[in-house]
């Protein structure tokens, strides 16, 4: 039997990668004669580069400055495979919240894209004539003004200076600059996130938080993302604010979007880039999961896309996760025909996210032992 093993990263306890390491070492343990191939997915956030690397591209790092000023290696990937030289960037990397420590008001507002900027130019620098930006697990909410500023050229500021109003210069002409550099290049935007830029939906008020912005903050933020849209709209003659993932990665969305870029599903892009619609026409058995699989599960999530893919090529799905929040009715709507949880057999919540590996391999190989094809 062939078993394809494609799940999404578990939140902050496992990346995708690592998640299908430990579901492939499970089911081996228990079945050793199958057959087991490793896809890992990614919906644009965290882990993109290093879900794609698995089947596309050279990989290469580059040191940029970090979302505090600090400089940080970044990884991206480089692909001419299909005769146009494509660049694969994932935001986190340059800007993520992982790279800012304990998060707080300070580092909220301080948090810059800058970064993204100088891994797009590095891009631009190898050839590529594709760009492919994957957003999510941004520490920045600047709107994109960082990145505009690098490509522009305009002078690397001090680590304490505000993103948004890069001293000396005129952001409308910054991001006039940085669209010219851009000019006949194709920018991609991958991204699930539908939040437009401001108010009550958008990036300071949604993820703000989650960055470590308080109340006063927020405010702040969203206050200096609505002066950024003007500027937006000041150099490409439309507001940015209320169209559909302007607001993902802290309003990074609003930036590419202005610069020409294209908003795709980021699960999309990953899927088409390794092949996933043939990988799962030719499997027994797909294993799927999640951090957790819940009703957000069912909005577009990666697990539930794939699953859907599956269902139109007659193979059975079955899903791996840390908890499962949904009842067999609305897993069999979603195409699945049973889902395992890791906190079913681990002790505590706590102790299923410290030993999520091995509890994962555990789990999937009790999985493993009983399974039996529901058409069989």
């Amino acid at each position: 039997m062939r078993v394809l093993v494609a799940p999404d990263s578990f939140g902050d306890t496992l990346t995708a990668v690592q998640a299908a390491d430990a579901v492939a070492r499970g089911w081996s343990r228990a079945r050793p004669a199958d057959e087991v191939v490793c896809a890992p997915l990614s919906d644009g956030g965290p882990g993109f580069v290093d879900v794609l690397s698995e089947r596309a591209g050279t990989a290469v790092t580059t040191t940029v400055r970090g979302p505090l000023g600090d400089p940080t290696d970044a990884r991206w990937l480089l692909d001419d495979a299909d005769g146009t030289a494509t660049a694969y960037i994932e935001c986190a990397a340059a800007c993520g919240l992982h790279l800012v420590g304990t998060p707080d008001p300070r580092t909220a507002l301080a948090a810059s894209t800058w970064g993204v900027g100088e891994l797009v130019a590095a891009a631009l620098a190898s050839g590529a004539r594709r760009i492919v930006v994957g957003l999510g697990g941004s520490s920045s909410t600047d709107g994109g003004a960082g990145m505009v500023a690098a490509l522009a050229g305009h002078p690397s500021p001090a680590a304490d200076e505000d993103p948004a109003a890069v001293s000396g210069a005129d952001p409308a002409d910054l991001v006039r600059a940085a669209r010219e550099r851009l000019a006949g290049v194709e920018v991609v935007v991958a991204s699930d996130v539908e939040s437009p830029l401001l108010g009550a939906s958008g990036a300071a008020v949604v993820f703000g938080p989650q960055k470590g912005a308080d109340e006063a903050t927020v405010r702040l933020l969203d206050d200096r993302l609505a002066a950024w849209d003007r500027s937006l709209s000041a150099a490409t003659g439309r507001s940015w604010a209320a169209e559909a993932g302007a607001g993902a990665a802290g309003g990074l969305g609003a930036g590419l979007l202005a610069l020409g870029g294209r908003r795709v599903s980021g699960a999309e892009v990953v899927a088409d880039a390794i092949g996933l619609d043939g990988l799962v026409a030719g499997a027994d058995l797909l294993i799927t999961g999640e951090g957790r699989v819940d009703e957000q599960t069912l909005r577009g999530k990666v697990a539930a896309a794939v699953a859907r893919m599956a269902v139109l090529h007659d193979v059975p799905t079955i899903v791996v996760a840390g908890q499962v929040r949904l009842d067999a009715a609305a897993l069999r709507e979603a195409g699945i025909v049973a889902a395992h949880a890791v906190v079913d057999i681990a002790t505590s919540v706590e102790h299923a996210m410290a030993q999520a590996g091995p509890l994962v391999t555990e789990l999937t190989a009790g999985v493993a032992a009983s399974w039996r094809h529901p058409t069989r």
